[in-house]
């Protein structure tokens, strides 16, 4: 009695009335991430949730790519929507994908094989742009590098459309152009998994653990704190204030108890 817990570990074995499991997602195996956790839970027969990267640049078929990996490096301000989820914030080309706050927050939503919408120009209307210069002999291409950088205005100039002086663009194509800088569909092939992303999805089930304590319901003793548990924070330290917050009131319990 009293000290229930017995743990092997390479420096000995320990006794103990109280187990903290705070183990951590499969985020960055680099630094030594392993599911150590999920095993232990599995051991006693407790609910772990589906597991996948969050927080983490999304890729695409490099033929698909293709066109749009010569931009690497290239940042802009945009709307990421998935669903009923959606940030504005900073995003990024890479050579094999997209990256940046607004692409690592909606990873943690997106669901493989359906589309991510974008919108290139949160704080413009391309539709009444393009009314407003209807009449104008400048070059789509710069026009367009007006309000996006240059070499992404490029790009959509040249590939999405054809580059000419807006005077001679059809209402029918700078509509259909107006609509796609709105809301530019692409499908992502993947992520760039564990290695890259900065937390795991999914953990151990919160209903099998006291919201308060942490403690597991069904195993007096034994607790689950941080990213092992199936809590995933947005980017902005929210991941590290979980991890201090429940690491905090597993130990305050403990401490009540011995």
């Amino acid at each position: 009695g009293g000290k229930d817990f017995r743990v092997m570990t390479t420096r000995g074995e320990y006794h103990a009335a109280s187990l903290v499991i705070a183990s951590g997602g499969l985020s960055i195996p680099k630094i030594g991430a392993t599911p150590f956790g999920y095993q232990v839970a599995e051991q006693f027969g407790i609910p772990v949730t589906h597991l996948k990267p969050g927080l983490v640049p999304l890729s695409f078929h490099p033929q698909e790519w293709g066109i749009y990996a010569e931009l690497a490096g290239v940042s802009l301000d945009a709307i990421v929507s998935f669903g009923k989820h959606s940030f504005r914030e900073s995003l990024l080309f890479t050579h094999r994908g997209l990256s940046g706050p607004a692409i690592l927050q909606i990873s943690s939503y997106w669901e493989p094989g359906k589309p991510l919408s974008i919108d290139l120009l949160p704080d413009a209307d391309p539709h009444q742009l393009f009314r407003q210069h209807r009449a104008s002999k400048l070059l789509l291409d710069n026009f367009l590098a007006q309000y996006l950088p240059q070499r992404l205005a490029a790009i959509i100039a040249g590939q999405w459309t054809e580059n000419k002086p807006l005077n001679q663009c059809a209402e029918k194509e700078l509509k259909a152009l107006a609509q796609r800088l709105k809301n530019w569909q692409v499908t992502p092939t993947g992520t760039l998994g564990y290695g890259k992303a900065e937390v795991t999805c999914g953990g151990v089930d919160t209903r099998a653990l006291s919201s308060q304590t942490m403690e597991c319901n069904e195993v007096p003793g034994l607790y689950f704190i941080g990213e092992v548990v199936d809590v995933t924070g947005q980017l902005g330290g929210y991941n590290f204030q979980w991890a201090w917050a429940s690491g905090h009131a597993a130990g305050m319990a403990i401490r009540a108890q011995s």
